[in-house]
């Protein structure tokens, strides 16, 4: 027990039994490893209900239930806040993605068109630039109509490495 605790503090993320690959030691189900990590992030799991949808090396697409009650700002429109974390979330599962903890340092969100109540959205990311202590992250948010509703871009800083989850898969 000791040993599991010692190592979620040292990495930060919580230990996993999920079933790795006897040679390199990467997991074999990389997306489970990620979403498995990332269902102890209170701020995507239980405040705002942030589903990771997809999860591919150097991309991820993750969607949220847009609902008036709890996304409406004064002017009864959805609040670009709620929108803006729904972009920032995508950022740290898309750095996850090769292995990556990261941390932001720079954003910047190009809000397009605003989306209705009760349908998804979705933020796509991908990864332009992999250095070796920064990255560069850009999206585009789509509704349930698939049209665009904002762009973002993104400088992260590498801060530490996912044990388990190689560069490259």
């Amino acid at each position: 027990m000791k040993e599991k605790e010692a190592t979620q503090h040292k990495t930060g993320f919580p230990p996993s039994n999920l079933p790795r690959d006897p040679e390199t030691g990467y997991f074999l189900d990389i997306p489970a490893r990620i979403r498995e990590i990332y269902k102890h992030n209170c701020f995507m799991s239980d405040y705002f209900h942030i589903n990771i949808d997809e999860i591919h090396c150097g991309s991820a697409q993750v969607s949220l239930y847009i609902e008036h009650d709890k996304h409406a700002n004064h002017r009864n429109v959805v609040h670009g806040g709620a929108l803006t974390a729904l972009a920032d979330s995508v950022l740290g599962v898309t750095g996850a993605s090769v292995g990556e903890a990261v941390v932001t340092v720079s954003f910047s969100m190009n809000f397009i068109s605003n989306t209705s109540f009760d349908g998804t959205v979705r933020m796509i990311s991908n990864i332009k630039h992999h250095g070796r202590s920064t990255m560069v992250i850009v999206g585009e948010m789509y509704d349930d109509r698939n049209r665009l509703l904002a762009t973002m871009m993104a400088s992260m800083v590498n801060v530490d490495k996912i044990e388990g989850i190689p560069r490259k898969w």
